[in-house]
């Protein structure tokens, strides 16, 4: 069977928001305070960043692929009360009237641009956005050797959430597959459901970026990196950081 929407658990709306537990909303408040309004966010998901930057009184558009990320971010709005400009939108093909003086692209999303045209294509839309002297943020994995190299055939790694629909809890059970030659992860997720009838199993592919290579990615498409953290405390990046996180600044197009 497969799993409601793209095949994935993954984008399902409401067991993402059951499954996710990430402590970066100060973070990206703070950013909205420092760098604009209004904020365009990318793969907008559930509204997990967006509606608390709305409640904050920012003016935030949020484009998804996932109709059923839509629809989920869609009832936590009017739960919510508050405004968010819902669009359902390619990352690496919008078309929108507004510019923007931040752009951001959260939550390790643009793992999921696996091909480097799909990256550049990204970043084009991305500069046609952004207002002059604006700003895209990008927060990714820091990829460390010591979990691309795990061994597949050991135990797989287990979690447990709550069942959307109130009943039971599911178990996700997650094996890691790292193909150096791409620089994807692929990982594997089993969800046994409550009853313990059924297994839904999701395969997501990951492209990690490391931290020179992501610099000059971002160089040669236009951007200079202005900061980059290692954390959600808003640490100074390094080694072992878990996150790469870029606050850049579109590259003036030369005089011509």
């Amino acid at each position: 069977m497969n799993a409601p929407d793209t095949n994935h658990f993954y984008f399902n709306g409401a067991h993402y928001d059951a499954l996710t537990q990430i402590e970066d909303i100060p973070f990206w408040i703070h950013q909205a305070q420092t760098y604009g309004d209004p904020i365009l966010e990318l793969a907008v998901g559930t509204g997990r960043i967006a509606i608390p930057l709305a409640k904050e009184g920012f003016k935030v558009t949020g484009i998804d692929m996932s109709d059923s990320m839509l629809e989920q971010a869609q009832k936590k709005l009017f739960a919510a009360q508050v405004s968010v400009n819902l669009i359902k939108a390619d990352m690496r093909d919008f078309h929108l009237d507004t510019k923007f003086p931040l752009i951001i692209i959260p939550s390790n999303s643009i793992v999921h641009l696996q091909a480097l045209e799909d990256l550049e294509a990204c970043l084009a839309c991305v500069k046609k956005h952004l207002t002059p002297n604006g700003t895209l943020i990008i927060d990714t994995h820091n990829p460390q050797f010591k979990y691309l190299n795990s061994d597949p055939n050991k135990p797989p790694s287990t979690r447990t959430y709550p069942n959307p629909n109130g009943e039971g809890t599911i178990t996700v059970s997650s094996r890691f597959l790292y193909h150096g030659e791409q620089q994807i992860n692929t990982i594997t997720m089993a969800h046994q459901l409550p009853d313990g009838t059924e297994e839904i199993t999701d395969v997501i592919h990951a492209r990690l970026h490391f931290p020179q290579e992501l610099n000059a990615l971002m160089k040669y498409n236009g951007f200079t990196v202005e900061n980059k953290m290692g954390d959600y405390n808003k640490e100074k990046f390094h080694s072992q950081s878990s996150k790469q996180i870029l606050v850049l600044r579109a590259t003036p197009n030369p005089a011509t």
